[in-house]
């Protein structure tokens, strides 16, 4: 499946963050969670049981699915935090 950013007005502000060393543009507004998305990120995390490939699935708060480190904390939920300049995140280390 892969996710692209409904068509509207664009004049939202750029912000720059790193995910995983990279650098990484998103609009300001955006959650982390829809930022990777939108950069073709599917896969955030492993999943702690099975190693298997885990994606933000409902982008609210409750499934846990999304869970990165961000700014050196871990487990915290990316489809509730707004991107920031400079911000630095990490994948593939959420435990839920």
């Amino acid at each position: 499946m892969t996710f692209a950013r409904l068509a509207g007005p664009t004049r939202a502000a750029r912000v720059t963050l790193t995910v995983d060393g990279e650098r990484l543009v998103a609009r300001d507004g955006d959650t982390v969670a829809s930022a990777l998305l939108g950069a073709g990120r599917q896969a955030i995390r492993r999943s702690a049981v099975s190693g298997e490939p885990r994606a933000p699935y409902c982008q609210m708060g409750v499934c846990f699915e999304c869970l990165v480190e961000i700014d050196g904390v871990a487990d915290r939920q990316a489809c509730l935090v707004p991107v920031r300049n400079g911000m630095v995140v990490t994948t593939g280390r959420g435990q839920g």
